[in-house]
Order: structure tokens, then C-alpha cells, then sequence
């Protein structure tokens, strides 16, 4: 029989498990080694001397069972394994310091990060005023904000995307399956042209005194939008110009094309050339404003701040 080809194995090495160390055992060895004496050690930590080489001898043995201190007469002395532990060992101990530095922080928000999301009139006001607010008492949290449309906020809160979005019920989005935290109810306006007859109006009227007037609206039909409340008072607006944008629509009413809906949230940065008419509420509000968070999903610290922050800043808009 030939001789076969003398063949290499590559050796195979396998690798350990981790092993099973307390983080204890690691405190009391570095206390250990910057002291160099068991007795030191104790002392620093309030502890007793036999209680510190049990603490040391039961980490040995997790590691394999080599020595990581030479008993000396006086003191101990580092061996190489002590040598190879003590960075990794510090940096076990500084990562789990840090933890508990940032959890802290979480708690007492004093760090961490705030998504929110805020359907455009609660920009006007609400959202400036409590995140000022907000700022000044928690300058470390990191705050991010999104601008949207309800069931877009709603979309990105369940995505986890948001930790907390500012809705309301105007378009009519399914709102059960949120944490909702009531801000504020809010009226109406109808924003006419300085000239108008019933500018100088201070009652508040019903909105089928304006049945006949040409309106603009974000949306060709009133359904889902505030011009919703017009089918509740039996009549259909007629929606003679389509304008999104909330300056726009100011535009349009001062220069006489109609007559638009403005929320209470945004009837303080109104133009000077258009007046306001206060709605008549008839049963209820027009909608209800609220902070929503995410059911199931446990709030930081930080969301439950600024849910207070928003109460507060809600009470003087709406007051």
C-alpha cells in the first residue's frame, strides 16, 4: 500500500464559553488590585476579609482556576492572569456604571430623546408654548417633531416611528386603539373679509347663516375635514376654492373669494384685513385635541413630561 501524503490539519480551537461571572466578583477584584492587599480591599468596601477571598476565590474558579493574586506576606501581588483581567474587567464594570447613568437620566429626564408628531394648527400656538416649556426644564433630552395629518401621525406613533403624536378627531381616524390624553375641546371660526356684514359680529352664529357663501376648504368635500360641522347643521358647503395651506387660505378670504373655517388653535395669528365669527357650538365642540402614545407600549419619561408640558400650554390657549 502507497504511503498516503503526510496531510495538514489545521487545528481546531474551540471557543469557550463566556463564562458565567458576577459582576461583583469583578468589583472586588479591581478593589483588590488597585490596593494590593485583601485587608485594604475590605476596609474600602465594608466588608470582612474572609468575606473579600471568598468573593475572589469563587471568580477564580469561574475563570478556569488560575491564581489572579500571589499571596504574599504582606499584601497580594497581581499575577499574569490578574494582569490579563484587570481592562477587561474595568471595562465591564464602567460599561455597567454607564448604564445605570443613563437609566437615571431616563428617569429623572435628564437625558434620552423625544419623537413627537403635530397635525399643522397645533403648530400655530399649542406646540410652540409647551415645547419652550419643555426645553427649559429638560435641556438634555434630544427632541425630534414631525409635522402631519392625523392618521399619518397615527400611522408612524404604530410603526414606532413616534413616541407621542398631538391628533384630533377632525378627520375622523379610529382612535380606540391609542393611549389618548385629553389637551383641549375646540371651537370654531369662520374667517370672513374685514368688509363682510357680519364682521362686526360678537354672537356667536350658527353656521347656516352662511349657507349661500362661496367657502374655501383644504379638500373639494367636507367629509373628514372641520367643514364637517356644516352637514351636521343640514346644509352642504359649497367649496369654491381647494387651498391646503393655512396662509393661503387668509389670502383668499381678504380678498373677498370666500369665507374659511379656522380652528380656536389658530385664530390668534390671524391677518388683520380678515375677521373672526365664533361658531356656535351645538352639543359638542368641533373636535377634541389629544397627546396619543402607543397602547401596549411602556412610555419613557420624557413622553410623560411633555404630555404635562402640552396640559399646561393647552390651559392658556384654551383659556
Amino acid at each position: 500500500m502507497a504511503d498516503m501524503p503526510n496531510q495538514h490539519h489545521a487545528s481546531s480551537r474551540t471557543t469557550p464559553a463566556a463564562p458565567d461571572v458576577s459582576t461583583i466578583w469583578l468589583r472586588v477584584f479591581l478593589e483588590v488590585a488597585r490596593h494590593g492587599s485583601f485587608t485594604v480591599a475590605a476596609r474600602a468596601l465594608g466588608w470582612t476579609q474572609s468575606a473579600v477571598s471568598r468573593q475572589i476565590s469563587a471568580l477564580e474558579g469561574a475563570l478556569g482556576g488560575a491564581p489572579l493574586f500571589d499571596r504574599l506576606p504582606r499584601g497580594v501581588r497581581l499575577t499574569e492572569a490578574g494582569r490579563l483581567l484587570v481592562p477587561y474587567a474595568e471595562s465591564v464594570v464602567e460599561i455597567l456604571y454607564g448604564v445605570a447613568r443613563e437609566l437615571t437620566d431616563l428617569r429623572e429626564v435628564a437625558g434620552g430623546r423625544l419623537r413627537f408628531g403635530a397635525f399643522p394648527t397645533a403648530d400655530a400656538e399649542l406646540v410652540p408654548h409647551a415645547l419652550a416649556a419643555f426645553r427649559a426644564r429638560h435641556p438634555g433630552i434630544h427632541v425630534s417633531r414631525e409635522e402631519g395629518l392625523t392618521p399619518r401621525l397615527l400611522d408612524r406613533l404604530t410603526t414606532g416611528h413616534l413616541d407621542l403624536a398631538i391628533v384630533s378627531t377632525t378627520a375622523g381616524a379610529p382612535l380606540e386603539s391609542y393611549e389618548l390624553h385629553h389637551l383641549l375641546d375646540e371651537s370654531l371660526y369662520v374667517a370672513v373679509p374685514a368688509g363682510h356684514p357680519l364682521a362686526g359680529s360678537t354672537s356667536p352664529i350658527r353656521l347656516g347663516r352662511l349657507a349661500d357663501a362661496d367657502w374655501i376648504s383644504g379638500s373639494p368635500r367636507p367629509e373628514g375635514t372641520l367643514l364637517h360641522a356644516a352637514l351636521r347643521q343640514d346644509f352642504r358647503p359649497r367649496v369654491a376654492h381647494v387651498v391646503a395651506e393655512w396662509t393661503a387660505k387668509q389670502g383668499y378670504v381678504a380678498a373677498g373669494l370666500g369665507v374659511a373655517l379656522v380652528p380656536a388653535l389658530a385664530a390668534g395669528s390671524v391677518r388683520p384685513d380678515i375677521a373672526l365669527l365664533r361658531v356656535l357650538d351645538e352639543g359638542a365642540p368641533a373636535r377634541a385635541v389629544y397627546a396619543a402614545t402607543a397602547r401596549g407600549r411602556t412610555p419613557a419619561a420624557a413622553v410623560e413630561a411633555f404630555v404635562g408640558v402640552l396640559r399646561e400650554a393647552a390651559g392658556r390657549v384654551a383659556g
